[in-house]
């Protein structure tokens, strides 16, 4: 193996934390923009910017485009369920009041039902280790949100409050296997332009109907806006894209799992959120889940 492409296979197999790590800042996009804008007006605004940006790329770069009417729409609905309608279901259930807690364990369900899927529509077959694998990073995310899950227990409308999140969850499930299967290979460049396209079209539509559209320009809106836009939309949004292409569908879904610990640390290293020792034995205990799963 030539010095290049070793170095180029150690990098690579460096993709799947890399994304887990930026992954799980996306809280910080919430916490610091919701408070000045509506949920589906800031992802509006979000994937608005993106496209401009991935679009002055595209063009600049001279990124080919998908050849057929066919490859454009697997594109495109698959950044309808991966982006829009996953995204959009996680901040309207937080903009709502939904606890940050409740919305993971039950987007923690997406390993799971992505790996009963894959079979069915991608013929990959999961290990008893991987099945194993699996249940435990349900429980240990569920060891690591505990605390916030009871904290948030209580109040007449929670389970109101759940409906756009087990929308999310199986939009996130249904757009990972759809694009496993039909849009493996595209250019990031250009097909980042074809799934934010649908996604900002949608999301607004229904933003224009059902949110006042009003935003403060505060400078922790700014922060988050710039935020989601460069770390998520094009760093993490990338990396995912990648993973899809490259792994099996099981492998990257079970990455879903460390997102919850790595957003804890990142809670309690930059506002003083509590660890407790059930949530370190389940972050344990979640680390070694995935470890099975893509083992």
């Amino acid at each position: 193996m030539s010095i290049p492409s070793a170095r180029q296979s150690a990098l690579t197999s460096l993709y799947p934390l890399l994304f887990v790590a930026l992954w799980s800042t996306g809280f910080i996009g919430a916490k610091f923009g919701l408070p000045d804008a509506e949920p589906l007006t800031f992802l509006s605004l979000r994937y608005a910017i993106v496209l401009v940006f991935m679009a002055a790329v595209a063009w600049y770069t001279r990124a080919p485009w998908p050849r057929t009417q066919r490859e454009w729409l697997h594109i495109g609905v698959s950044g309808l369920l991966v982006h829009a309608v996953y995204l959009g279901g996680v901040f309207v259930a937080i903009g709502h009041g939904l606890p940050a807690g409740v919305a993971a364990l039950v987007v923690g369900l997406q390993p799971v039902l992505t790996a009963l899927g894959a079979g069915a529509f991608l013929g990959e077959r999961v290990r008893p280790a991987q099945w194993l694998g699996l249940a435990l990073g349900f429980v240990g995310v569920g060891l690591v949100v505990a605390h916030k899950v009871v904290a948030g227990a209580s109040g007449g409308t929670l389970w109101a409050m759940l409906l756009p999140v087990v929308v999310a969850l199986l939009a996130i499930t249904a757009g990972t296997l759809y694009q496993k299967r039909y849009c493996q290979s595209f250019d990031l460049r250009t097909g980042s332009v074809i799934q934010f396209l649908p996604c900002l079209v949608a999301t607004g539509l229904v933003a224009s109907l059902t949110e006042t559209m009003q935003i403060h320009w505060t400078g922790s809106f700014v922060f988050a806006l710039a935020w989601l836009v460069l770390v998520l939309s094009l760093g993490a949004v990338s990396l995912l894209n990648v993973l899809i292409r490259n792994g099996s569908a099981v492998n990257v879904a079970s990455l879903f799992y460390l997102v919850p610990p790595c957003t804890a640390l990142v809670a309690w290293a930059l506002f003083g959120e509590t660890l407790t020792g059930l949530a370190l034995l389940g972050m344990a205990l979640t680390v070694f889940g995935v470890w099975l799963a893509r083992k």
